[in-house]
């Protein structure tokens, strides 16, 4: 990132500049993520709807198991960003540490309570009898991957956060590839693999995930990425541990809310049948392609907020925000005018063989595709919120549009109205319009870039050390 004068405002095309080239790399390591679920939707529906139906059961719930990891997460790589803002190398490295040590206790406390209670959570969704040995066979695998998963997750955050986004990229193509070859192996059995059905993509993407976690984690440790992590740095600091739980703990509570609304939701979806849960699952595939892109321009646009308010540099984060709130308005929107008018092959693409499921998953997408702007806005800011430390402010605007307007609006539409599953869809978009006026006004009149993270002290004993490095080393004529 071009170094910019505190009294300076860079042009916008700077400003666009750094974003897109900061943004593409981690977008493309979002896109081969999601190509995880997407390998496994393709084996998937090759089995069929029961299939399909068993793994979209599953996945609500490990979103709302791994929320509090998510959490600290962001509050980790909010402070890693802020301080290499800050040029405060040994603070970096130690919030690096300390973030890793925190969201691996919870993702492996979190992976204990999931798998024991596997068969409860999913008797309390409501699985049909049909598909529960297999959703729970899916989901317990899955539980025992969420260490390596948020492992990977947090070594992506950190090098997203001191603009080292390249990185991940190589290692998810790898382990992508990986397990497009590993899923049918498992899946339908090979030579000396037995066939394990549903269970054995899960198994395919447990055994991937845990090879990138394995390598990210060994990347950190090398010292040659920016970050020097030394095995002192994951003693226990309570103080920073006490300062990132509590700017952690409302973007948790957030990302749990908005976790367990999905759980809900494919709850009142469960009531319809099989064929809508599976609808709902195959055409979420392509509601989440659209979220991770979003959330890969996020992730840039939270790295370089938070960098600029590092370095105290207000005005600077609050056009950047702008910026970034545009592209991806008119960007998604578009996308979901593709994704309108090519719904029915999109759908196809995940479940060639069953007409049924292709015409509902079809109808689902065309209710969601033309509000992609309108999410994409909502991510924009929820991120921007957090990077400059206003986590609370976050929280509280997904709390209302969750709970309060999208939820109630899906019971109302799909339980007092002649439309049915249709009346469900159709709470999708109204309820997004609804909130994203309320994210909107909330977001302009906040504060958010005046708030510090960073004390000025720290700042200036940093300009103190450079100061005097510069004057120690002077330059030769």
């Amino acid at each position: 990132m071009q170094a910019l004068n505190n009294n300076t405002v860079p042009k916008s095309s700077i400003l666009l500049k750094n974003l897109l080239k900061l943004a593409a790399p981690i977008i493309l390591a979002q896109l081969f993520q999601i190509a995880y679920q997407f390998t496994d939707a393709f084996w998937v529906g090759r089995l069929g709807e029961k299939a399909v139906a068993a793994v979209t059961m599953s996945a609500p719930v490990i979103f709302v198991m791994i929320s509090m990891g998510i959490g600290l997460a962001i509050a980790g790589s909010t402070l890693t960003a802020q301080y290499f803002g800050a040029k405060n190398e040994k603070m970096l490295s130690q919030a690096a540490a300390q973030t890793i040590l925190m969201v691996v206790v919870v993702s492996i406390f979190f992976s204990v309570l999931g798998y024991i209670f596997t068969p409860h959570i999913l008797q309390l969704l409501g699985t049909d009898s049909s598909i529960l040995v297999d959703a729970k066979a899916y989901l317990r695998i899955a539980f025992l991957g969420l260490m390596f998963n948020f492992s990977f997750f947090i070594f992506q955050s950190i090098m997203r956060s001191i603009g080292r986004a390249q990185l991940p990229v190589y290692i998810v193509v790898g382990t992508v590839i990986l397990n497009f070859i590993l899923d049918p192996l498992f899946m339908f059995g090979w030579w000396f693999i037995p066939a394990q059905g549903i269970a054995g993509v899960a198994l395919a993407t447990l055994g991937t995930q845990s090879i990138a976690a394995i390598i990210g984690l060994s990347w950190l440790f090398s010292g040659k990425h920016g970050i020097h992590l030394h095995w002192s740095d994951f003693r226990p600091n309570f103080s920073f541990i006490k300062r990132a739980f509590l700017l952690g703990i409302p973007s948790s509570i957030e990302q749990s809310a908005r976790s367990l609304s999905l759980t809900v939701i494919t709850a009142f979806i469960a009531a319809f049948g099989t064929l809508a849960v599976a609808a709902y699952g195959v055409g979420t595939n392509i509601f989440q392609l659209i979220l991770m892109i979003s959330f890969g321009l996020a992730g840039a646009n939270a790295a370089l907020v938070g960098r600029h308010l590092g370095a105290g540099e207000p005005e600077t984060a609050r056009r950047m925000a702008g910026i970034s709130l545009r592209i991806a308005f008119f960007t998604f929107s578009a996308l979901g005018l593709i994704s309108f008018i090519f719904a029915p092959y999109l759908i196809k693409f995940f479940v060639p063989n069953d007409p049924n499921v292709i015409a509902a998953g079809a109808n689902y997408l065309r209710f969601i595709s033309p509000i992609f702007g309108l999410i994409a806005l909502q991510i924009l800011i929820g991120s921007t919120l957090q990077s400059a430390g206003s986590t609370k402010t976050s929280m509280t605007l997904t709390l209302t549009s969750t709970w309060l307007i999208q939820i109630p609006l899906i019971y109302a539409f799909s339980r007092f109205t002649n439309l049915g599953l249709n009346g469900l869809w159709l709470a999708f978009p109204v309820s997004s319009f609804l909130s994203v006026v309320m994210y909107l006004i909330i977001f302009k009149r906040s504060h958010w870039h005046k708030k510090e993270l960073i004390s000025a002290e720290e700042r200036l004993s940093n300009q103190i050390k450079e100061e005097t490095k510069a004057e120690n080393n002077p330059p030769r004529a």
